[in-house]
């Protein structure tokens, strides 16, 4: 396995679930770090294996069924990749049908509802040549409803969808009860993490106390920190 990455929150993502797996079955993998200053991740050879021109990019070398490098694009892809591939015994995805769809649900929400949210917000906020005070205040108050979903979610006020409506809150994202921790989480977990760069006010997370204990929660496992 080999990881082309650098330090972004989509990045991020894969580098904890390949320490998650190296905790757990002593997976290895080899990191190149990419210059995005450079446009690096545009460059022929880098297009070669994702004509996206986005990182990160898992390339697969060891796949017996096939003696051609398995490059995976988008990092939600390389989470369902590496689970699928290297977690035979479900620790960070699940066996049932049911649970699995789960699993989807909110690995697409999160990658298409929130993570396109946070990232406007990012860049209109910190990197934008020119202030849009307008772009800013809709990204950041999509963002907040989107929070807002995991919220509710996490105080279990949803029917289906891992949910419940019970009394109990949840600790993750997917599973029976108060949840198990699974790629759902790690996905949404490495942009929900960096919200305090995003102009966004403890005033404004203390709305969100679950999540906030949410976050807490995941930071402190050892493949995290």
């Amino acid at each position: 396995l080999h990881l082309l990455t650098t330090s972004t929150p989509n990045g991020k993502k894969v580098q904890i679930l390949l320490e998650e797996l190296k905790d757990i079955y002593g997976l290895r993998w080899t990191t190149s770090l990419i210059d995005l200053d450079t446009d690096e991740q545009k460059q022929p050879w880098f297009l070669a294996f994702n004509p996206n021109g986005k990182i990160p990019l898992l390339i697969d070398n060891n796949s017996s069924s096939n003696s051609d490098p398995i490059p995976v694009m988008e990092s939600a892809a390389e989470l369902l990749y590496l689970v699928e591939t290297y977690d035979p015994d479900h620790h960070f995805h699940f066996s049932s049908a049911i649970h699995r769809s789960q699993l989807l649900q909110w690995l697409i929400f999160w990658s298409a509802s929130g993570q396109p949210q946070q990232a406007g917000l990012n860049h209109f906020a910190r990197f934008a040549a020119v202030e849009v005070p307008y772009a800013v205040e809709r990204f950041k108050a999509e963002t907040l409803r989107i929070y807002s979903v995991l919220e509710l979610h996490l105080s279990n006020g949803l029917a289906g969808g891992g949910g419940g409506g019970g009394d109990e809150t949840r600790e993750y994202l997917v599973g029976e009860g108060r949840g198990k921790y699974s790629i759902a989480d790690i996905n949404a977990y490495a942009w929900v993490r960096a919200w305090k760069r995003m102009t966004i006010t403890e005033e404004e997370m203390d709305g969100f106390p679950l999540l906030r204990k949410w976050i807490e929660r995941i930071g402190e496992r050892p493949a995290v920190v």
